[in-house]
């Protein structure tokens, strides 16, 4: 008999631990028990919160309030917290209580610091697509002689003529 797929913890079987006990199948229990695996780290209590950081499982563990954050970038949300409106409406008092709740960064401000936003604003396109590092594509024009263009040019207007005619 083979088996399908490994027991690692006790929420794979589901009710079928709690069915053997209930209905007195100590077979059952024991055999189930001895499917699981020995290795601690992998029962089910510490399967939880895997994707978190260290630091985030410290958070949620110690049940600290996450970090204020000290610049919103505008240019990556655009929602960003604002307890303004909370201040002008409702008071000193509420808006501490707002800040405690849900506080608002310390700066808010685009992609770039204030003197370089101050930098790019004054310069080209081109010099602002390059600080970002956009691709400028640049197709060199092909170099025609004189008496070339003109004939291109005389082609050009006999097919506007033709066209409109």
């Amino acid at each position: 008999m083979q088996i399908e797929s490994q027991l690692v913890n006790e929420l794979q079987l589901g009710g079928r631990l709690n069915a053997a006990v209930e209905n007195q199948r100590r077979g059952e229990f024991g055999l189930l028990l001895a499917m699981l695996s020995a290795d601690s780290n992998d029962m089910a209590q510490f399967q939880f919160d895997k994707h978190l950081t260290i630091d985030q499982k410290l958070y949620k563990q110690f049940q600290l309030q996450q970090p204020q954050k000290l610049i919103d970038d505008l240019s990556a949300t655009a929602e960003h917290t604002n307890n303004g409106a909370v201040f002008h409406s409702q008071g000193l008092c509420q808006f501490h209580l707002q800040q405690s709740l849900c506080p608002e960064a310390i700066v808010i401000r685009g992609k770039h610091d204030d003197a370089m936003t101050q930098a790019l604003s004054n310069s080209s396109h081109l010099v602002r697509s390059k600080y970002e590092g956009l691709e400028t594509h640049y197709e060199p024009t092909e170099d025609m002689h004189f008496v070339e263009q003109l004939e291109r040019q005389r082609q050009i207007s006999q097919t506007m003529i033709q066209l409109t005619a």
